[in-house]
This record gives structure tokens, sequence and C-alpha cells, in this order.
């Protein structure tokens, strides 16, 4: 069954970079195809997306990740990657990896945790 993998979670102080990667473990060629995203969810909070690119890599970001966070693809690898600078506290989430395709084909990884400290 096709995964989603994420990796590069961590513990950082406040200040730092973190550059988290998924990757598409399908072996069919739509990855290019698909809208990839990535989302977080802090304790006590609903789920929220962070920055989504889609096929013809037009990116877009959640207000407070703005100018901070950076997504990018490589359909070649079928990874793509969220490079988090100037990270603060209110950053600290579980980090989950999406990638969808119309209103049928929507899958999720299993999150990486991300904690920032003060």
């Amino acid at each position: 069954q096709a995964q989603l993998v994420e990796s590069g979670g961590g513990l950082v102080q406040a200040g730092g970079s973190l550059r988290l990667s998924c990757t598409d473990s399908d072996p069919g060629n739509t990855f290019s195809m698909n809208f990839m995203a990535w989302y977080r969810q802090a304790p006590g909070k609903q789920r929220e997306l962070v920055a989504g690119i889609s096929s013809s890599h037009n990116t877009n970001y959640g207000d407070s990740v703005e100018g901070r966070f950076t997504i990018s693809r490589d359909n070649r690898k079928k990874t793509i990657y969220l490079q988090m600078n100037n990270l603060n506290p209110e950053d600290t989430a579980v980090y989950y990896c999406n990638t969808r395709r119309g209103t049928i084909y929507n899958r999720w990884g299993q999150g990486t945790q991300v904690t920032v400290s003060s």
C-alpha cells in the first residue's frame, strides 16, 4: 500500500531551522499531477494548513508561516520539502504530509513531531 513517509522533525531552539521531507512510495507515475501539502496539529487545536504546492508549482501558505516557511517539490524523487526558518514555540506541532487529486484521491502521512523550545 502506498505511503507518505515524513522525516526531518525534531527539537530545535526558537529562531532555529528545520527541513521536513515527505516521500511518496506510490509506484505509479501520478505524483507530478498531485496537489501536495503540509498540515500541522498542535495539542488541543484543529489541524491547519501550513503550506501547499500544486502540480504547476504554485504555492500557498498559512498566515502564521508566510515569509518563514518554504514548500517545494521534486517530482523525480516523489518528494516534497518544507524549509522552516525562524521557528518559534507556536510552531510546535505534529506535521503531516498530504497528497490529493480531484475529490477522491486523498492520502496522509503518519506525521512527524516538531518541537520548538523557547
